[in-house]
């Protein structure tokens, strides 16, 4: 499923010849509601919309599963319920955040099969912070040109520090951090308390904090 096309697909105007159109040219949003507009999702237009957003989904499940060999299997999985669903989807403009709902969803159920989300860790000690929260932010992959810490190795480290992350943690942490996702809605897939969400990203945040303060003081 993760070949490139190039194709058309052809547009009637009033009184005038069909005209064809390249797929690579339309938008995001105009792709999608041609796969919503057939009995079943156009495939040429669906095969355009997996080429555009594969990179993104690979992204999402390296950061959940960056241990797992059968990601490929995953993500496959993730396009699978994509075709079958994408009808359903009321806001195409949401397709991105709808998608990485999909793939965190099956990752999740996955997770919960492999029985390895009870694993007792010590960052559930008890540990004090203002108002529930704590300053300091997890950057995304992208850096950000007015970060002083914006370089390659410090990325590096940082995905380093995640991926080390237990389970637990590095999975709530990525759905805030990374997805954006709101807490009530963490608590939702993870199937915990809003007030265990909070705890885990505030104690995985000073985790991160503790094992990338070296480097900060190197730099």
């Amino acid at each position: 499923m993760n070949q490139s096309i190039s194709t058309t697909w052809t547009r009637q105007d009033s009184d005038s010849a069909p005209v064809a159109l390249s797929l690579e040219k339309l938008s995001n949003y105009d792709l999608i509601l041609l796969c919503q507009a057939g009995m079943e999702p156009d495939r040429p237009a669906f095969a355009e919309l997996l080429r555009r957003y594969q990179f993104h989904l690979d992204r999402i499940l390296y950061h959940l599963a960056p241990d797992w060999q059968d990601r490929p299997d995953l993500a496959q999985e993730v396009w699978i319920r994509v075709y079958r669903n994408i009808k359903r989807l009321n806001e195409p403009n949401r397709f991105r955040c709808w998608l990485s709902r999909i793939a965190t969803n099956l990752f999740y159920d996955e997770l919960r099969k492999r029985k390895r989300i009870n694993n007792p860790i010590s960052l559930d000690a008890p540990r004090q912070v203002v108002d529930g929260e704590m300053d300091w932010e997890i950057v995304s992959d992208y850096p950000n040109p007015e970060d002083n810490l914006c370089t390659e190795e410090f990325y590096e480290r940082l995905r380093e520090a995640i991926s080390q992350l237990p389970d637990p943690f590095r999975i709530t942490i990525i759905l805030r951090e990374l997805q954006e996702m709101p807490y009530e809605e963490i608590s939702k897939i993870t199937g915990v308390t809003l007030g265990t969400v909070k705890s885990r990203i505030n104690r995985a945040r000073a985790k991160l904090q503790s094992v990338l303060e070296p480097y900060w003081q190197d730099l």
